[in-house]
């Protein structure tokens, strides 16, 4: 997608918002212990749904050997090193420089060598990079020109390949839950983590992939369990959900 015009979908404040938090990423007691625990969910789900559609073993150690993931909006690199450790040769993208550092940090001790690039999605679309897997797991509810940025995550998989948006719904639910309950009431996030208005409805999203020309697959809600203390596949998509969208083979 060249011509794109570069930094359009950043917005700066969100940027300095995740970059002052920078050091916290690895620390599961810290700002960014609802995503720790939030992980293994996710985790799961992308593996056992890129293993059916790439038709790899995912009881393998490594069943992703030979395919390329690219992480965007890859934080610390939650999700960056475990993808890794699956066998994809991961890129990482973030727009915050201080989160790219921690990242490489981090990845230098575990051993993994992950691409780390401080970059933007249409900075790699006019870079003709791309993959068969963009992970897109909490980020489009922070970008400042979703249409541009899905566009260029679009143009980012090779056909065939798959993206996994994960984001919150725009409900009084996800309201009462995601925003006041989390970040004022619980106090697992720190307050001002979320924009409501933000916050984006299944099928408005849906929509959106497809205009990117992309074909959704799946919608998969995702649920905190109170009485287990734990996160997991739900048919609820009334606060957090994922869609699967795959970009046809030629």
């Amino acid at each position: 997608m060249t011509g794109l015009a570069k930094n359009k979908t950043i917005d700066p404040a969100e940027v300095e918002k995740f970059s002052a938090m920078a050091a916290e990423w690895w620390n599961p007691d810290g700002k960014f212990a609802p995503l720790h625990k939030f992980n293994p969910v996710r985790l799961r789900f992308v593996r056992e749904t890129a293993a059916r559609h790439f038709a790899r073993d995912a009881r393998k150690l490594r069943p992703f050997d030979g395919l390329t993931l690219l992480d965007i909006g890859c934080g610390g690199g939650l999700l960056a090193e475990p993808m890794a450790r699956l066998g994809f040769a991961v890129t990482g993208a973030d727009a915050s420089d201080k989160n790219i550092q921690m990242a490489r940090i981090h990845a230098g001790q575990s051993g993994l060598a992950i691409d780390y690039r401080c970059a933007t999605a249409e900075a790699l679309a006019d870079e003709h990079e791309s993959f068969d897997v963009v992970l897109n797991m909490e980020v489009v509810e922070h970008v400042a020109d979703l249409g541009l940025y899905l566009k260029s995550c679009a143009s980012l998989l090779r056909p065939g390949g798959l993206t996994f948006v994960a984001t919150l719904n725009k409900t009084l639910k996800s309201f009462a839950l995601a925003k006041i309950g989390a970040e004022y009431v619980l106090g697992w996030l720190p307050r001002g983590t979320h924009d409501w208005s933000r916050f984006i409805e299944p099928d408005t999203l849906a929509a959106m992939l497809r205009e990117a020309g992309l074909q959704v697959l799946l919608t998969q809600g995702v649920s905190f369990d109170p009485l287990t203390w734990d996160w997991r596949l739900s048919p609820d998509t009334d606060v957090n959900y994922i869609i699967v969208a795959e970009k046809a083979p030629r």
